[in-house]
């Protein structure tokens, strides 16, 4: 299940459950789509793979025990350990590649 974090692990902007602007990598790492395009150039700073729009959880709970009230998102927010040079240097080496040939 997805952890859903609450923030842009780059510039700290809060992504709530439901925001349709929270991108993911396939570890789950989590930024705004501002960042993803104009920071991170479609690089996960940690993996070096791509990014996908972030799954909204339900808030309504259509089948039993299954919805935001009873899976809530994380609260734990989490930042980049990189700085902003080290991010554009990261991406500039692979960003030319496609995510499914990195």
């Amino acid at each position: 299940m997805l952890q859903i974090r609450p923030n842009c692990e780059y510039c700290n902007c809060d992504l709530p459950a439901d925001a349709t602007n929270a991108m993911i990598c396939s570890y789950e790492c989590t930024f705004c789509l501002s960042c993803v395009t104009e920071v991170l150039h479609n690089v996960c700073p940690n993996c070096g793979g791509g990014f996908a729009p972030r799954a909204i959880r339900p808030a309504i709970e259509h089948r039993p025990g299954i919805s935001r009230i009873y899976q809530p998102a994380s609260s734990k927010r989490v930042h980049t350990a990189y700085s902003t040079e080290e991010l554009q240097a990261f991406s500039a080496k692979i960003k030319l590649l496609k995510p499914e040939q990195r």
